[in-house]
């Protein structure tokens, strides 16, 4: 064993959710909680080991309430109208869903903290074959979770949003993000009211396990 109590790392695991409606906007985040979690992040592996992550911290309220109006014109009616659709197809959990990502579209300028991950792009060739792409990603998505899981540590949560890439170069002009550099998403940070997360309902392991070669898909 390696000295970990994996009960607790279990848990840490398996309830660190996508929180929005139970983000605390009236509670301010002290600038050191996000340095400690972000200083956790440059322990996650990069694609040939460039650490290419760089990370924008907007606690500016004029800014995070612009970038609340990119990321509102970025979603349009896509949350409203795919709710109407969840539930009147019966699907009541995506109902729930996107009604709670309507709530955080809807209050995100009020996240005490706005973080934006981000990775350096401007080694890449033109046209880069989809292996790159996979790559890019897994060099900056383990650094987002590890970021995530230190912040439900402390008591804090988050949800990995990408509805204002939509609009990404208006975020880019906005914080002066260069060329070269591209924004893989926003994430609200604050503190949760409550902490009695639970872990999400998922198919089972065997449903979507395949050992040794594809034997097919569940139905």
């Amino acid at each position: 064993m390696a000295g970990f109590d994996l009960s607790v790392t279990d848990k840490l695991l398996t309830t660190t959710r996508a929180v929005r409606k139970r983000l605390d906007l009236s509670r301010p985040v002290p600038d050191q909680i996000i340095r400690d979690c972000l200083e956790l992040t440059l322990q996650a592996p990069t694609g040939s080991n460039k650490q290419g992550w760089r990370w924008i911290v907007v606690t500016d309220a004029a800014k995070r309430a612009a970038l609340a109006d990119i990321y509102r014109e970025g979603a349009g009616t896509y949350l409203t109208e795919s709710q109407k659709k969840a539930e009147a197809a019966g699907k009541v959990q995506d109902g729930r869903v996107y009604s709670s990502a309507q709530y955080l579209a809807d209050n995100l300028q009020d996240a005490p903290v706005h973080v934006i991950p981000c990775i350096r792009v401007d080694h890449l060739p033109p046209n880069p074959p989809q292996r790159v792409w996979a790559g890019l990603m897994g060099s900056i998505m383990p650094a987002v979770w590890s970021f995530q899981l230190a912040l439900r540590s402390r008591g804090l949560g988050s949800t990995l949003t990408t509805l204002h890439l939509s609009n990404g170069e208006k975020a880019a002009d906005l914080l002066g993000i260069p060329e070269g550099i591209m924004q893989v998403g926003l994430l609200p940070v604050a503190y949760t009211i409550g902490d009695d997360f639970k872990p999400a309902r998922r198919p089972p392991l065997d449903d979507v396990l395949h050992w040794n070669a594809w034997d097919g898909e569940q139905a």
